[in-house]
C-alpha cells in the first residue's frame, strides 16, 4: 500500500471530493511516449513508410503518374501526423495501433485512385518494406524516458505492481522491456493483441484483473488524452499526464494531474 506524491504533494483520487491520499497498489504505464522515448524512432518509421509507399505505388501502378505520389506524399504525411517539426505525439503514428495506421495509409491510396483492395494489398507491403524500424527488428529502437529506472525501483521497493497498457504488440513491447532491463519491473501486458485493446476502458479492467488489483487501487500514467479519458471512465484512482516524452508538449486535457518528468514523482508508504 502507497500513496504518490507529485512535487512532493500527496495525490488524491482523480474527480473525488474526499480528502486525503489515493491509496495505490499498481500503476499501469503507456509504452511510447511514456515509457520509452520513442519519436526518433517512430518518426523513422513513419518516414520511411512515406517513402516505401510512393515507390511501391510508382512500380505497381504506373498509370497513375507522378501527380498521384506528389499527393500521397501530402496525403500520408498528414495521416501519419508528420510535419517540420516531426511527429505530433497525439498523431497517428504516435498514438495508433498497427492496424489502424494501416488503415489510414490504405484510405490515402484509396484517395490517389486506387480501389480498396488494391489499396490495402499496397498498404500490407509498405508496413512490410518498413518493420525492420519497428520492434524487434528495430534499428532505431527507444531508449526509456529518463529517471525512469529510479522511479521503477522505487514502486517495487514499496511493494507497488507495475504494468504496460499499450497498442503495440506484445513482442514490440517485450523488446523494449528487455533491451532497457526492465521487464523485472513488470508483472502484467495488455496489448494491441489483447481484447479489447486501448483505449477501451475494459481494457483496464483486464489489465487490473491479470494484477488482481481493483482500478480504484490503481494510478495509470500515459501521454495522449486517449489514455487519460480511458483512465477515468474505467474508474482509475490517479490518472497522471507524462509530457516529456515528445519534443512537443502533448495537448493533455487540464483537469488531468501532469508530470513533466519521472523526478517530480516520489513514493510514500500508507502507514506514513
Amino acid at each position: 500500500m502507497a500513496h504518490l506524491l507529485l512535487r512532493g504533494e500527496p495525490l488524491q483520487a482523480h474527480g473525488s471530493t474526499a480528502a486525503g491520499p489515493a491509496t495505490v497498489e499498481a500503476v499501469l504505464f503507456d509504452k511510447d511516449g511514456t515509457l520509452s522515448s520513442s519519436e526518433a524512432m517512430l518518426q523513422a518509421l513513419a518516414e520511411a513508410r512515406v517513402v516505401h509507399g510512393c515507390r511501391l505505388l510508382a512500380k505497381d501502378h504506373p498509370q497513375l503518374g507522378q501527380a498521384a505520389g506528389s499527393e500521397l506524399v501530402t496525403l500520408l504525411q498528414r495521416a501519419y501526423g508528420l510535419d517540420a517539426h516531426g511527429v505530433h505525439p497525439a498523431g497517428t503514428t504516435a498514438v495508433a495501433s498497427r492496424d489502424h495506421n494501416l488503415i489510414s495509409t490504405a484510405t490515402a491510396l484509396c484517395q490517389v485512385g486506387l480501389g480498396w483492395p488494391e489499396a490495402l494489398e499496397l498498404a500490407h507491403a509498405t508496413f512490410l518494406a518498413t518493420d525492420d524500424l519497428h520492434g524487434q527488428g528495430s534499428t532505431h529502437r527507444p531508449m526509456a524516458t529518463p529517471g525512469l529506472p529510479s522511479l521503477l525501483h522505487q514502486l517495487q521497493q514499496a511493494g507497488v505492481a507495475c504494468a504496460v497498457i499499450s497498442n503495440d504488440e506484445v513482442a514490440g513491447i517485450e523488446a523494449f522491456l528487455e533491451s532497457q532491463q526492465l521487464q523485472a519491473h513488470f508483472q502484467a501486458i495488455w496489448s494491441a493483441e489483447h481484447v479489447p485493446r486501448k483505449p477501451d476502458p475494459a481494457a483496464v479492467h483486464g489489465l487490473c484483473a491479470l494484477l488482481g488489483v481493483a482500478p480504484e487501487r490503481c494510478a495509470l500514467v500515459g501521454d495522449a488524452n486517449s489514455d487519460l479519458v480511458m483512465a477515468e471512465r474505467a474508474g482509475v484512482a490517479v490518472v497522471l499526464g507524462y509530457s516529456a516524452g515528445w519534443r512537443r508538449r502533448p495537448p493533455l486535457a487540464s483537469r488531468f494531474a501532469q508530470v513533466g518528468n519521472w523526478q517530480e514523482l516520489s513514493i510514500a508508504s500508507g502507514d506514513s
